[in-house]
């Protein structure tokens, strides 16, 4: 696959906070499809998000003349409305910037797609700077949650957020004392990032706690946490990942590598809170267990139909193998998980999967914004759709509410070792 060709994004809107001078760990998901979510970390040349290849404009006729005058008239009515604006309304009017953003997004809203979205040009950037490669911040994989604030999934090991004792479940409801509820993801982000070094306070709300409370922490660089591997006992090995960035599958190959030559006599793969990245990586993924096969179909509304497909040879090929999953697998995530389901190759214990199965394309605007248009949709090899839907576990088991026991981890080591 040309990895540089593949100007896709996707995933689920799950960010590592990270600084705003070029970082790695900017994990975002729910928002796009083929080549890169914005990666955790991006590979030595990282894929930026491109423009789709210029083509030549088709040859005029009179339907598209018609076309063409009836957005010029529109164009002329957007004028209309922005002159009398400037002229007539009793207070402070917005710039040229948010009003014509305003406008796109009015226009995108139309369409009924959550995930064909415009990215202003500041948070755009952040996201370019976060395929870099170095990243710094405060350590925590956030979430947008159903009541819009932005609440923590998971701390990373050896982070400011985890030395200020900061856990999952907790939902950052201000910065510096402004609150963020409400906020888009994204400009959430924007005020919580920051250069390492620098200090800011989180106003948390804990659901243990009756009232919120301050923390201040010192942002930091921080060590990318994509894979974490281990021993369970002596004969059953876990694999976490985190995200699909251009890195995934080399990094999960060596980790694998590692464990396999202890012999263990099954394999648990982590998909848990994973929000996807690089469709090519989920591809990578998947080949790492499975043989010979269909991977995924890509269908555009158009009815054209891609066909992704694993190989033989790889080393994880054979070994019992569990997949866990939850809510907040998603998209790449989602792929691997349904392949590995509907090809029998393993067990998935957890519960549903997000069901983020649309594909957008990313094109840069000329003022540095990007416009995220989806562009198509993703089916597992026995033809499921993902989109809306999600995949169900072979066993469900509830994650449970006590943060210090893992009954879905426990489930899945005593499949490994029994069987059943």
């Amino acid at each position: 696959m040309d990895k540089g060709s593949r100007n896709l994004l996707y995933g689920l809107l799950i960010v590592i906070i990270v600084v705003g001078v070029g970082s790695g760990m900017f994990m975002v998901g729910l928002n796009v499809g083929r080549t890169a979510a914005i990666p955790t970390v991006a590979p030595t040349t990282p894929p930026l998000p491109t423009t789709t290849a210029a083509t030549a404009p088709p040859t005029p006729t009179a339907s598209t003349t018609s076309s063409n005058e009836n957005i010029l008239q529109k164009l002329g009515q957007f004028k209309q409305a922005y002159d009398l604006i400037q002229a007539e309304f009793y207070g402070d009017v917005p710039s040229d910037d948010e009003l014509t953003y305003g406008a796109i997004r009015g226009m995108l809203q139309t369409l009924g797609d959550d995930y064909t979205s415009f990215i202003e040009p500041n948070i755009a950037r952040i996201i370019r700077e976060d395929a870099s490669g170095s990243f710094e911040g405060i350590g925590a994989l956030v979430r947008l949650n159903d009541a819009q604030k932005v609440e923590i999934v998971r701390v990373i090991q050896n982070s400011p957020a985890e030395a200020e004792e900061l856990k999952a479940g907790d939902q950052i409801v201000a910065v510096d004392g402004k609150s963020i509820v409400g906020l888009g993801l994204y400009e959430a982000i924007g005020l919580i990032r920051g250069p390492a070094g620098s200090q800011v306070t989180l106003t948390i709300e804990r659901p243990d706690t009756e009232q919120p409370f301050e923390v201040l922490i010192t942002r930091a660089k921080l060590e990318n946490p994509l894979v974490e591997s281990r021993m369970i006992g002596s004969d059953v090995a876990y694999v976490l990942l985190t995200g699909f960035d251009g890195t995934a599958t080399d990094r999960l190959q060596r980790e694998i590598d590692s464990l396999l030559v202890r012999n263990p006599k099954g394999l648990i793969l982590d998909l848990r809170g994973n929000p996807g990245g690089f469709l090519d990586e989920a591809i990578g993924v998947a080949d790492l267990f499975l043989g010979d096969g269909v991977v995924l179909f890509e269908r555009q509304k158009d009815g054209n139909e891609e066909t992704f497909r694993s190989d033989d040879g790889d080393l994880a090929e054979t070994i019992p193998l569990v997949v866990l999953v939850d809510a907040g697998s998603a998209s790449a995530s989602e792929i691997v998980a349904g392949a590995v389901q509907d090809l029998g190759r393993g067990t998935l214990i957890g519960t549903k999967t997000f069901g983020k199965g649309s594909v957008q394309r990313v094109h840069a605007l000329s003022d540095g914004s990007e416009l995220r248009v989806t562009v198509a949709r993703w089916f597992t090899p026995n033809d499921r759709a993902i989109h809306g839907e999600g995949i169900e576990p072979d066993i469900v088991i509830e994650a449970g509410a006590d943060a210090a026991t893992d009954p879905q981890l426990d489930r899945a080591v005593e499949f490994l070792r029994t069987g059943k």
